[in-house]
């Protein structure tokens, strides 16, 4: 893998920057109501995608959610990367959850007019955050022992999720920017699998839907290359992973999150 000069470091913006008007014109749907209650920086991000027939997928989502395809391709991501500056709007950071590296598995899903993100699971090196997640937003956090370090413009990744009576998942490999920076085209692929502004999480048990928000600005992606050493999150997730990933890099973005709510009509068919 060869990895080219970062383009620049991550400056992390105050969330009254974030809420100019300028900065919501990109958005596809207005705010929702009511004040932003967590904020958090996203750094050294990987977007692997893999093309998954709409078939597979669908059975490991819930009924209720309509599968989000593209040109009639459903995708599923593994997704690495650093949090940091993680904190609730009115408490100041709680020491082992404000900074540590999470690896996302997801593919797209949509709901009542607003296209989001579905988790198959989100790793992460926090027990506090795993605990605090799965009560507050009802997903399918995985607590792992995992490690990131850059390398010049690079990252070096590795994660082994030790989650018990949880699926054996790890991953490991080495990544890194390409090329500049730049805004993905509206419409494109790389826009349709990246500009997600809500992900949805269900609670089988009362059968709830669940959506909660988010906003940022677009995406700044590089070209990237990588060398997954170890990759077998997508099939702890039940999705088997072959051929070359859709690859992509973003050095770091900052969001705000608004509470969970329920996303409208609630109720899923027994399987």
């Amino acid at each position: 893998m060869t990895a080219v000069a970062a383009s620049g470091t991550h400056r992390r913006q105050p969330p009254e920057v974030l809420l100019t008007a300028e900065a919501l014109a990109h958005r596809p749907w207005p705010l929702p109501s009511g004040p932003w209650v967590m904020r958090q920086t996203w750094l050294d991000l990987l977007f692997a995608h893999w093309p998954v027939p709409a078939a597979v997928i669908r059975p490991l989502v819930p009924e209720v959610l309509e599968l989000d395809l593209y040109e009639g391709q459903a995708w599923l991501g593994v997704v690495p990367f650093r949090m940091e500056a993680v904190r609730w709007r009115w408490l100041p950071p709680i020491p082992t959850t404000a900074a540590f590296p999470e690896l996302n598995v997801r593919t797209y899903v949509t709901h009542g007019g607003k296209p989001g993100v579905w988790f198959f699971s989100l790793d992460a090196a926090s027990t506090l955050a795993v605990r605090a997640a799965r009560a507050a937003f009802g997903l399918p956090y995985f607590h792992a022992r995992m490690a990131s370090r850059p390398d010049g413009a690079a990252v070096r990744y590795a994660s082994r999720r030790t989650h018990r009576g949880a699926p054996p998942a790890a991953f490991r490999a080495d990544y890194g920017p390409t090329g500049p920076a730049a805004t993905a085209v509206p419409g494109s692929l790389e826009d349709w699998l990246t500009a997600r502004y809500c992900l949805y999480s269900y609670r089988r048990r009362l059968k709830t839907l669940l959506r909660a928000e988010i906003h940022h600005l677009p995406w700044p992606l590089q070209p990237a290359a990588a060398e997954l050493h170890v990759n077998s999150m997508g099939a702890a997730a039940g999705v088997p992973l072959s051929g070359p990933p859709l690859l992509h890099f973003a050095r770091g973005l900052d969001v705000l999150v608004w509470p969970v709510r329920g996303a409208g009509p609630e109720r899923d068919r027994d399987r």
